[in-house]
């Protein structure tokens, strides 16, 4: 008996030491801190820009939101976490990130992921480039536009397949002696499919490609084309007269233009980089000869009433001239209008000018394009979802797609006619800018921040 009870109280004593043990050690855990840290970084898209509003994920449902450059930071984690970001039709480089300790600048790259349209506008234009570089401007057209292989080329820069716009720019660069600088100089507005340039040299039309060079060396890096740019833009500086305006370039018999387009100088304004004596000289012109100051906005014609405005040079003169009012988007109401499709849906857009005869689906995007930068989201989705009911299929490739010229028959700026086809076949242009929308690139942005005067910046007078 004696034995018995002394291993009993032998047990007792053990489990009683086990307990005490194990409340100490709970005690120490509860007073031993857990470490803290914090993380932070931020989100780029395509063009390496800060992207607003991306979830980055710490947990199952937590999560912390980028601001307005794309930075991000998250507090009090502990332990090790699996930062994840998410967006609507983005996908990321890398698709997650683990994390232990304090770190900074972890920096996610997003990638936009086309929607169906899209792909579908994508796979046209990949469909019309040609042998040679250029890409037709419609449909069956056999005629390529400088301003619409242009747009052309930002679109295929956009979509990360700079080869693609590298061609179109071979094109050009391998014609600095032959066209650029032959004669009186210029690229031809419009040529046939196989080259041939018609010798109508716009001014318009080669600052579109001096804009499209500068935000391929912006996204590349790439020195490639610099010698194309500079004799460029030296041909546009040359067409700059004595009141600062610039002439519209050269006729088929290299006859000067005298005219000055608008929409042109503007262009120009945007494409030739830094704030010199040019661009002041130029807003000088425009605001004696061009600014309406009872319409808050730049005149196209003047002396020709029925046509004084044009729509392009709304949406454009507030993304490329800084701080310029948003009521210019507003004003541009003037344009709206409706009209019944080939594919007999009625849509409602922009046309070209005051006259209201057709829905133009390029001035449409345009003015999207706009609304998005001007924060005005109702806007651009309403006319977002306006282009996308007059969609047209392409029949030579079932996965291609695009927007006609004009919704119906009509005239185009002005009272000339529109040609055969401007309403049932597929143009570069549209799809273009509906593309520039969806992925909220500007072709102005690169050369938008110049510094401009105040005193200069005769719009907020």
């Amino acid at each position: 008996m004696k034995e018995i009870k002394t291993f009993s109280l032998s047990l007792m004593q053990l489990l009683l030491a086990l307990l005490v043990f194990a409340c100490n050690k709970d005690k120490d855990d509860k007073n031993t801190p857990v470490l803290m840290y914090s993380v932070s970084g931020s989100v780029i898209d395509e063009f390496g820009r800060g992207m607003q509003g991306v979830k980055i994920y710490y947990s199952s449902s937590l999560y912390a939101l980028t601001d307005s450059l794309g930075n991000w930071e998250i507090d009090d984690l502990s332990g090790e976490n699996s930062l994840a970001p998410s967006a609507e039709q983005y996908s990321f480089e890398p698709i997650s990130y683990q994390v232990s300790a304090v770190e900074q600048n972890i920096v996610f790259s997003a990638e936009r992921v086309p929607s169906n349209t899209e792909a579908k506008i994508f796979n046209w234009m990949r469909a019309q480039q040609l042998p040679n570089g250029l890409l037709e401007s419609a449909e069956y057209s056999n005629v390529a536009s400088t301003y619409d292989n242009a747009l052309a080329a930002m679109c295929f820069l956009m979509i990360g397949e700079p080869e693609r716009a590298e061609r179109i720019f071979d094109f050009f660069d391998a014609r600095i002696f032959s066209e650029l600088k032959s004669g009186p100089g210029g690229f031809s507005q419009l040529r046939s499919n196989t080259g041939v340039p018609n010798n109508h040299r716009w001014m318009g039309d080669n600052a579109w490609l001096l804009i499209a060079l500068n935000n391929y060396k912006a996204m590349t890096g790439s020195a490639k084309y610099d010698f194309l740019s500079s004799e460029i833009a030296t041909w546009l500086i040359g067409l700059q007269d004595t009141d600062g305006g610039l002439f519209a370039g050269y006729d088929r018999n290299n006859n000067r233009l005298n005219y000055k387009v608008t929409e042109g100088m503007i262009d120009a304004f945007n494409a030739i980089e830094g704030y010199t004596a040019f661009h002041s000289n130029l807003l000088q012109f425009l605001e004696i000869d061009r600014w309406d100051a009872t319409d808050g906005n730049l005149t196209a014609w003047p002396g020709n009433p029925p046509y004084l405005f044009a729509l392009d040079v709304f949406p454009w003169s507030y993304l490329i001239f800084e701080d310029y009012p948003v009521s210019a988007l507003t004003s541009a109401d003037r344009f709206l209008c409706s009209h019944t499709a080939i594919n007999g849906v009625e849509i409602t857009g922009y046309c070209f000018d005051e006259d209201k005869d057709v829905v133009w689906p390029e001035g449409t995007g345009q003015m999207t394009l706009a609304f998005h930068f001007a924060g005005r989201m109702a806007e651009k989705e309403l006319y977002l979802n306006e282009l996308e009911r007059i969609l047209l299929q392409n029949s030579d490739h079932p996965n291609a797609a695009g927007f006609p010229y004009a919704t119906n028959m009509g005239t185009t700026y002005g009272p000339d006619p529109l040609w055969n086809g401007a309403d049932t076949e597929i143009a570069l242009s549209g799809g273009a800018w509906y593309l520039f929308t969806k992925f909220g690139f500007s072709p102005f942005a690169y050369g938008r921040s110049k510094n401009i005067p105040q005193a200069d910046k005769f719009w907020l007078q």
